[in-house]
């Protein structure tokens, strides 16, 4: 059995993973993370022969000795039930939590796709990217995280000389299409330099603007790429960000990755230990390719639909080819 960590709501692209392993003739469990509750039973044991946990739901009882893979998709907080009292809450997502953890760290000697101590490692270290990008051979942006107004002051002028971009750390939207909220990438002017006072409640990330002449969305499976290109620059409100171009129309190109570029960033991934990523990256106007950031959990959905790319039938194939 494949196990697919997902979510409630999640849609399409799930389905066509899990509709390729089944073709594959593999049986395929989809289980929706926010759902670990008491909407199910489960009972961990442990003895001489080793220890299982086994799960019932109410159409299906499994083991995690039937696990033969992973593919980890999305991990969404525990759903509260309605009739639960309020001083209840903490604990329940506490509990259930733990649970849910424990299960996973049963599964952990099984093929994963990605694996999770290094998914979220990765997600929640941008640095540590830019840092093993750049230990890859590849080109990142002069960058800077703080909350000490100061010190983006002078890398205003100093670095990106009166040039500069600002951007959050994570990520609010859950959507590629920038149809949830989220913070932009935003142009920071000179006269904004005067509002920096709430910096110390929000620390940023303020990096040198690249001048581009598009931008790439790379999906990374397991040293197989699908990329797709878009370019904002005719958009005035999209220039710096795509997701908010309203005011003209975008559109994604095919676009084949340079050979060299390829081999970089696998050995980023690789670096990484990710067999499957989002890789946002810029092309230059001199033709010089520049590495943004890798989402381990970055959506593909758009990529897959308007270019009719393979990607949701190539992760399922290359997580089957893992199973010993």
């Amino acid at each position: 059995m494949i196990l697919c960590i997902s979510h409630s709501n999640d849609y399409y692209t799930v389905d066509i993973v899990i509709k390729r392993l089944k073709e594959l003739g593999k049986e395929v469990y989809r289980f929706n993370s926010d759902d670990f509750s008491n909407k199910l039973n489960f009972d961990y044991t442990g003895s001489s022969e080793g220890v299982s946990v086994t799960i019932q739901t109410p159409d299906l009882i499994f083991s995690s000795n039937d696990i033969e893979a992973v593919w980890y998709r999305k991990l969404w907080g525990i759903t509260l039930p309605e009739d639960l009292d309020t001083s209840f809450h903490n604990i329940y997502v506490q509990e259930y939590s733990t649970m849910r953890n424990l299960f996973f760290g049963s599964l952990k000697n099984i093929p994963w796709m990605n694996p999770m101590n290094k998914d979220h490692e990765i997600a929640e270290n941008k640095l540590e990217q830019l840092r093993l990008a750049n230990e890859s051979g590849l080109q990142i942006p002069e960058s800077l995280f703080t909350n000490d107004a100061k010190k983006v002051k002078d890398f205003f002028y100093s670095v990106c000389k009166g040039n500069m971009i600002a951007k959050l750390h994570g990520s609010l939207s859950r959507s590629m299409s920038g149809d949830t909220p989220f913070f932009p990438t935003t142009l920071i002017e000179e006269t904004d330099l005067d509002n920096l006072d709430t910096l110390g409640y929000c620390p940023m990330i303020f990096q040198r603007n690249i001048a581009k002449a598009y931008e790439l969305r790379i999906i990374y499976v397991d040293g197989v790429f699908f990329t797709g290109k878009i370019n904002a620059e005719t958009s005035v409100k999209g220039k710096t960000d795509w997701r908010v171009a309203d005011d003209v129309s975008l559109a994604w190109e095919p676009y084949v990755l340079p050979e060299e570029i390829g081999k970089r960033l696998t050995v980023m991934m690789k670096k990484m230990e990710l067999f499957f990523g989002a890789i946002d990256m810029i092309r230059q106007k001199d033709g010089q390719y520049v590495f943004l950031e890798v989402n381990p959990q970055g959506e593909w959905g758009m990529i897959q639909r308007d270019l009719d790319y393979p990607i949701g039938e190539t992760i399922a194939e290359k997580l089957v080819a893992r199973i010993g």
